[in-house]
């Protein structure tokens, strides 16, 4: 096989990656590179190929997630992933054991559980909001100084 045939589906797969932004066509494009040199290297067809899916293989399973976590670390968080972190008032008891509570936050009222299963939260405390499940705010309760 002729090594410009590599240089061909290097310049395919970034094309494609530039379409799709699916960080997934780029890795198999750097794979093509290394068999494009082994090429160059008169290496035989079978090297070729087996570097290209190990290399392909090698940087899609390992650098892809690094990459996309710094990609993706710098969007806005939307809908209920934006609550996390937010302060808001207990409006009822929160109880885990009798599944009651409820927090306001940002003007709406929201069905709520503390992080500690035990603890209940008396209405007036003030909360902030670790996580969400389902339907379900998972609040903790705000030390004074916060």
């Amino acid at each position: 096989m002729q090594p410009i045939y590599w240089l061909i589906m290097v310049a395919i797969l970034l094309v494609l990656e530039m379409v799709t932004l699916g960080l997934t066509t780029i890795w198999f494009a750097g794979g093509a590179l290394v068999a494009y040199i082994a090429g160059l290297c008169t290496a035989p067809l079978w090297l070729q190929i087996v570097l290209f899916l190990i290399v392909s293989i090698v940087l899609l399973v390992f650098t892809r997630p690094v990459v996309e976590r710094h990609l993706n670390n710098n969007r806005e968080k939307t809908n209920v992933d934006s609550l996390i972190g937010k302060h808001g008032k207990v409006i009822e008891e929160i109880d885990n054991f009798n599944q009651t509570g409820k927090v306001s936050l940002n003007g709406m009222e929201w069905t709520a559980r503390s992080n500690i299963a035990e603890e209940k939260i008396s209405p007036g405390s003030r909360v902030e909001v670790k996580e969400v499940k389902g339907a379900h705010l998972v609040v903790a309760v705000c030390s004074p100084e916060e």
